[in-house]
């Protein structure tokens, strides 16, 4: 039994309100509209109810430092390399400019396991999301914590392939390459200092990745964003993503579907066809 089962079932909540700037800026972000009936894109709720640890109280990797005290929701494991490993997110109803909102939060589950990188601790979240009484939007999170990496350890991912990726199985395919100011503006969006995502030095040397990482849940929104392309505004009634491998910043990233109905497949890979991401979704 892992040595942080007693943070299990703690909770926090975190209050918000939809504000018509931000959702402008979102929707300056990803270069697209506002929907027609005025109603608030899916995926723009992971800019809500945002961590507000001082400056002071940030650990060397960006992220809110954790520690034993009742204040700290997020276990202190000693494992420094954080990552968005998966999200199931059921939307409920339509979030609209002017809301409150309230996003409760509980640790469902922590399990330690033993991966290629060694240790891995993985806190399973579960949100709820209510605009004004209503519950709009549930989520359950999985993060996994790493331990540091090597010095010496090869760069993540691999350099690209000489092969290419092919979109002939697809039904839709959108072609993209994420860039520093884009992913500059997410982490603004969304008050995420990960360092990964702007600061290539440390990115390289500390935690060995071959460039700046896409955020995942940049690339699960761009996932999103093809789905209101192919099936029209709050289409969705649920979406889940898994992330499989880092997409790096400046490189071609292929964002894929196909299906319909309950059975929605979605995809995001490199441009040698490495997998990034998959996803499955239903309207």
């Amino acid at each position: 039994m892992s040595e942080w089962q007693g943070w299990i079932g703690r909770e926090e909540e975190r209050r918000d309100r939809i504000d018509a700037s931000a959702l402008a800026r979102w929707l300056a972000t990803l270069d697209r509209g506002a929907p027609s009936d005025g109603a608030v894109p899916q995926g723009f709720h992971w800019c809500l109810g945002l961590p507000d640890a001082p400056t002071a109280q940030l650990g060397n990797d960006g992220h809110p430092r954790r520690d034993e005290s009742e204040d700290s929701f997020m276990p202190p494991a000693p494992l420094p390399r954080r990552m968005w490993a998966s999200s199931e997110v059921e939307f409920l109803r339509p979030l609209r400019v002017g809301e409150a909102i309230a996003r409760r939060s509980r640790i469902a589950a922590i399990a330690e396991k033993q991966g290629g990188s060694g240790k891995l601790l993985f806190v399973t979240i579960e949100h709820r999301t209510h605009a004004g009484d209503t519950l709009a939007l549930r989520e359950t999170q999985s993060i996994v914590f790493r331990e540091a990496a090597p010095p010496d350890a090869p760069l993540s991912p691999p350099p690209p392939g000489a092969t290419g990726f092919d979109p002939a199985a697809w039904d839709a395919h959108r072609p993209t390459t994420p860039n520093e100011p884009l992913l500059f503006r997410y982490s603004a969006l969304t008050f995420n200092s990960h360092r990964i995502h702007y600061d290539l030095p440390y990115a390289r040397d500390a935690e060995r990745y071959r460039g700046l990482v896409v955020h995942g849940p940049l690339t699960a929104t761009l996932l999103l964003d093809l789905a209101q392309r192919q099936f029209g505004d709050n289409a969705l009634t649920r979406f889940a993503f898994r992330g499989l491998s880092p997409a790096i910043c400046g490189e071609p990233l292929h964002l894929v579907l196909r299906g319909g109905g309950d059975a929605i497949e979605l995809a995001a890979f490199a441009g040698d066809g490495r997998q990034i991401m998959s996803g499955t979704a239903a309207t």
